[in-house]
């Protein structure tokens, strides 16, 4: 297999990380792609992942996927221990829901905050292949609900291990880049979020929290 890789960006590390709990960090090539430098807007990227984006993940006989939930589940379904989507039908939905509110409500957010205020970005408010203005109001917007997703993250860990039950799972990959790529903004968890803060420094202290 193949891993399509960009080291400083969060979404690949999403992946990144996923591979790293599942020791298979030596298994798979990884290739990395220099967004700095617009790699990605190349025709030999392009020709690779026509959405312009990393994660991509490269199969055996040459599927490719091209999400970080994609690249998820076809590692899970090919490679099931130890299991980071669930093992029972409980546990799946559960943190499916986890991983829809982190990424949608946290990951997302920063996201929004950042494309539309760095200057870096200008006309590229959105990934993909297509240009977008930015629009301030929509930076403003998404530190708020950054804000918010730390304080709903804080209240959900005051009653169980991990972000979506008792066990480390995808859920908890998702909270934690999106934690880390909140500080590209300056944002962090507060002083006071003593439930959000030992669940981070617990996971910050996986090895897969490193790669």
């Amino acid at each position: 297999m193949k891993f399509y890789d960009c080291a400083p960006a969060p979404s690949p590390r999403l992946v990144r990380m996923f591979i790293a709990e599942k020791g298979l960090s030596e298994a798979i090539e990884t290739v990395e792609v220099d967004l700095r430098e617009k790699e990605q807007m190349g025709e030999a990227f392009q020709a690779i992942n026509p959405f312009l984006t990393v994660p991509t993940l490269e199969t055996d006989d040459g599927m490719r996927f091209l999400t970080s939930n994609g690249c998820w589940r076809y590692l899970e379904e090919t490679h099931p221990e130890p299991a980071l989507l669930g093992t029972t039908i409980t546990e799946k939905a559960r943190i499916a829901d986890a991983v829809w509110r982190a990424e949608q409500e946290g990951f997302l957010a920063v996201g929004e905050a950042l494309r539309n205020t760095a200057k870096g970005m200008v006309d590229r408010a959105l990934t993909g292949p297509h240009n977008y203005a930015q629009i301030a109001e929509l930076g403003a917007r998404g530190k708020q609900r950054v804000e918010h997703f730390f304080e709903l993250l804080d209240s959900t860990l005051a009653d169980q291990v991990f972000f979506a039950g008792d066990h480390f799972s995808a859920a908890d990959i998702m909270a934690f880049v999106t934690v880390e790529f909140a500080g590209w903004l300056k944002l962090g968890l507060s002083e006071d979020a003593t439930h959000a803060r030992r669940w981070y420094d617990a996971v910050k202290a996986r090895p897969s929290a490193a790669v």
